[in-house]
C-alpha cells in the first residue's frame, strides 16, 4: 500500500472515528462503532471493509456477530502518533456537548492508549519509573537491571523473549493530551494489564477513560510515589 492510499483510508471522518475508538484495545461490533460514529450500519460496514482490507483493522466473527479491533501494536502506534501530531499542529475542536466535554476531561486524566496507560496518569508513571532508575533514557529507553528486579519483586512478569524480536520491550509514545511521552511497548502493556487486573484502575463506561481506584491510589503512591489526586 502506498502512503497516499494509507492517508486516504484515514482521511474520512467516520473511518478516523472508528480507529480512535478502537484505541481502547478492545474488539467492537460493527453496530457499536456505527452508533459511536453516528452512521447507518450499512455505511459502517462499508468503511470497516476498507479498513480491514487496508490492514489497519482485523476482523473476528463469532456466530452472526462481526467484531473488529486494531490490527496490532504498529497500527495502534500509527493512529496515536497521528492523533498527537494533529493536536500539535492546531487547536482541537471544542467539545460540542457536556457529555463530550466530560469524556475528554476523563480521558485527559487517565486512559488506555491501545494497551498501555496514557493521559496524566501515564505520564506520571513514566516520570516515576525514570526517576527511580527502573527505566533509563541514557541511549534510548531501556529497562534497567534494577527495573527487572523491581518487576520480579512485585510479581509483574515480562513475557519470555520480550524485546528480542517484534515489539520493542519499551518505547516512548507521544501523549496527545499531555504533549509529553508515556511508556509504550511490552513494558507499557504489562503495567497497564497489571493495573487493570489488580483493580488499581477501572474503565469508565465503554470508552478509553480510566478511573484510579482507592486501592490503586494507595498502590501507585507506595510503589512508585505517584500521587493521583
Amino acid at each position: 500500500m502506498s502512503l497516499a492510499q494509507l492517508a486516504g483510508l484515514l482521511a474520512d471522518p467516520t473511518r478516523a472515528a472508528f480507529c480512535t475508538a478502537l484505541l481502547d484495545g478492545r474488539a467492537w461490533t460493527a453496530g457499536e462503532l456505527a452508533r459511536h460514529a453516528g452512521v447507518a450500519p450499512s455505511t459502517a460496514s462499508e468503511h470497516l471493509s476498507r479498513l480491514i482490507a487496508g490492514g489497519l483493522l482485523a476482523e473476528e466473527r463469532q456466530g452472526r456477530h462481526r467484531y473488529v479491533r486494531l490490527a496490532g501494536a504498529p497500527a495502534a502506534t500509527l493512529i496515536e502518533d497521528l492523533t498527537a501530531f494533529a493536536g500539535a499542529t492546531g487547536p482541537a475542536a471544542a467539545p460540542r456537548t457536556l457529555r463530550e466535554s466530560t469524556r475528554l476531561s476523563a480521558e485527559a486524566r487517565a486512559r488506555t492508549c491501545y494497551d498501555h496507560l496514557a493521559g496524566r496518569l501515564g505520564v506520571a508513571v513514566t516520570d516515576a519509573v525514570l526517576a527511580r532508575g527502573l527505566v533509563t533514557d541514557d541511549a534510548g529507553l531501556a529497562v534497567t537491571e534494577r527495573g527487572r528486579e523491581w518487576l520480579a519483586g512485585e510479581g509483574i512478569g515480562l513475557p519470555a523473549g520480550a524485546g528480542r524480536s517484534g515489539r520493542p520491550l519499551v518505547r516512548s509514545c507521544l501523549d496527545w493530551t499531555e504533549r509529553r511521552t508515556h511508556l509504550g511497548g511490552t513494558l507499557g502493556a504489562v503495567l497497564c494489564r497489571t493495573a487493570l487486573e489488580r483493580a488499581w484502575v477501572e474503565r469508565i463506561g465503554s470508552g478509553r477513560a480510566l478511573r484510579v481506584t482507592a486501592d490503586g491510589d494507595r498502590a501507585l503512591r507506595e510503589l512508585l510515589g505517584v500521587e493521583t489526586a
